[in-house]
């Protein structure tokens, strides 16, 4: 049985005092997870051009949560001024992203502060 995924939302600032937002994710990512995750990043202000999503807190990702954060940064790269990216993947999903793909479209930091750190 899949863990139930948990999202939440806050601002942080980067260390050039810009405003960006978070989505923090918690349990498993899978096709469960899109209304959740597509409803937390649909919430973020069209004014916010940044937005970070932390891995912290996830244990398993599926193809079906794979698909999900590409729609998510197909999303983003149709708001042109809008940039994602991408903290605490554990090294396989560092790996996974990579060979997807993902890497492509959203910066992937070590950490939350490497990815508040970038102006």
């Amino acid at each position: 049985m899949q863990a139930v995924t948990t999202v939440s939302e806050r601002t942080a600032a980067t260390t050039s005092g810009d405003s960006v937002s978070l989505i923090c994710l918690r349990g498993d990512i899978s096709s469960a997870s899109k209304e959740a995750m597509l409803g937390a990043y649909h919430k973020v202000g069209s004014t916010v051009s940044r937005v970070l999503l932390d891995f912290t807190g996830v244990d398993y990702i599926n193809s079906s949560g794979i698909a999900i954060i590409i729609q998510m940064l197909l999303e983003a790269s149709k708001a042109e001024s809008r940039s994602i990216g991408i903290f605490g993947l554990s090294s396989h999903f560092h790996k996974v992203f990579n060979m997807v793909g993902i890497s492509k479209y959203a910066t992937i930091y070590e950490n939350e502060a490497a990815a508040l750190a970038v102006a």
